[in-house]
């Protein structure tokens, strides 16, 4: 595709390199509203093909792509086929035709940018979150498509113990994590419990993201989208703030740095029920990194708080199904008085064996739920194992099951 600024871009010195060279780029996209307009009628016209294609994700620009567009589909990344190949400094000036002035600030500080971005497509409203980021000096950018409505909770599969949990209405106080590696399907589960709420409970509802993704329209309960770094200057911040706001759910978009873990025990210490998300790949291990977050002085504090405070872990991940998609598989604890003072003592390797044990809490390793997706045969044995925190004892589930049906 042929842009009018291109000729334009092609007179910037060849000396100039790297973040100057996008933040002289920048500044041409800026000073020129057709160039801007240009811009994003080109990404949106992306977007739109990217939602035909029933993609998750969009990436172009920097030196790994090569010139061309990547998609995701059903968790594989490849080049799209016959798509525009595209020069660094042409997808550098599509890539700012979209940031703000402030976003664009915030590349040239840090080299990086999170923001969130929505498309209208016909009488639908898509949103995506967006990632800007340098690539070898090169400016690159991944998009990530947000579901456009959330999931029914009970059309997850948890056990009707733990959605009783994860309702206002049942318990008003407690901590939740909902934990994986990134596009695990976090953001899609918390969505759906905050939308079980949101339609059920008459509260208030307080969501600071970076940035918001979902956006939920206040239903039963007021619902508040805090952007960071665009209505409130961190997460940790903007949790404290929320304090003041007389808030009954508090949703932490992430808690990636040991201020906001703390902050996060102290505020559900006071009472609040507070949902949050961790890039860990087990319950046991998301115990282990808040504990491991905190001075050693302080740990033996954060065990007893933490075992008052925690209420549900919900560990995912996306398996690859027999039928060409992907299937959400999980693990589940919910905090029993056994748990807790797992946690206080610091014998925090037998919880597995508790959850393991803990269907009538509605809890379940994830090896268990990926024996229940194999004899379903909705996965193979080989993903079920490839996808298994412990393989060894993924093996012997399968085969302990394949000796009782035969």
């Amino acid at each position: 595709m042929k842009f009018s600024f291109s000729d334009e871009l092609k007179e910037i010195p060849f000396y100039i390199q790297g973040i100057d060279r996008v933040s002289t780029i920048a500044s041409i996209i800026s000073s020129n509203p057709d160039y801007r307009i240009e811009g994003k009628n080109y990404i949106d016209s992306l977007l739109r093909k990217m939602i035909e294609m029933e993609a998750s994700d969009l990436d172009f620009g920097g030196v790994g792509a090569d010139g061309k567009l990547w998609l995701r589909i059903e968790g594989r990344k490849f080049p799209a086929e016959n798509s525009d190949v595209l020069c660094y400094d042409d997808s550098t000036a599509v890539i700012t035709s979209i940031l703000s002035d402030k976003k664009i600030d915030a590349l040239m500080i840090s080299q990086n940018a999170d923001f969130s971005y929505k498309l209208e497509n016909g009488d639908s409203m898509n949103r995506f979150r967006a990632d800007a980021y340098m690539d070898l000096d090169y400016l690159a950018v991944n998009f990530r498509r947000i579901n456009p409505k959330p999931f029914a909770i009970e059309s997850l599969g948890f056990p009707p113990q733990i959605i009783r949990k994860l309702d206002l209405d049942f318990e008003k106080k407690g901590l939740l994590l909902v934990t994986g590696i990134t596009g695990s399907g976090k953001s899609t589960t918390l969505d759906a419990i905050i939308n079980m709420n949101n339609q059920s409970n008459e509260a208030h509802i307080t969501i600071i993201g970076n940035p918001i993704e979902y956006f939920h329209k206040s239903d039963k309960c007021i619902v508040r989208h805090r952007e960071v770094g665009r209505d409130t200057l961190s997460f940790k911040d903007g949790t404290i703030e929320s304090l003041r706001q007389d808030p009954d759910i508090i949703v932490i978009g992430e808690m990636r740095d040991p201020d906001t873990i703390m902050t996060a025990l102290e505020i559900t210490d006071s009472g609040h029920k507070v949902l949050s998300t961790l890039h860990t790949g087990s319950a046991v291990e998301s115990i282990h990194r808040i504990i491991a977050e905190c001075p050693v002085e302080e740990q033996q504090r954060v065990r007893i708080r933490l075992s008052d405070v925690l209420s549900v872990v919900i560990s995912q991940k996306l398996v690859p199904s027999n039928d060409g998609k992907r299937v959400l598989a999980k693990e589940i604890l919910s905090v029993t008085p056994n748990v807790a003072a797992a946690i206080v003592n610091n014998n925090i390797s037998e919880i597995y064996q508790m959850i393991t044990e803990g269907k009538e809490h509605g809890m379940f390793t994830l090896e268990q739920d990926l024996l229940r997706l194999y004899a379903n045969k909705i996965i193979s044995k080989k993903n079920a194992v490839s996808y298994a925190n412990n393989k060894k004892r993924m093996l012997d589930l399968i085969q302990y099951y394949q000796n009782k049906i035969n």
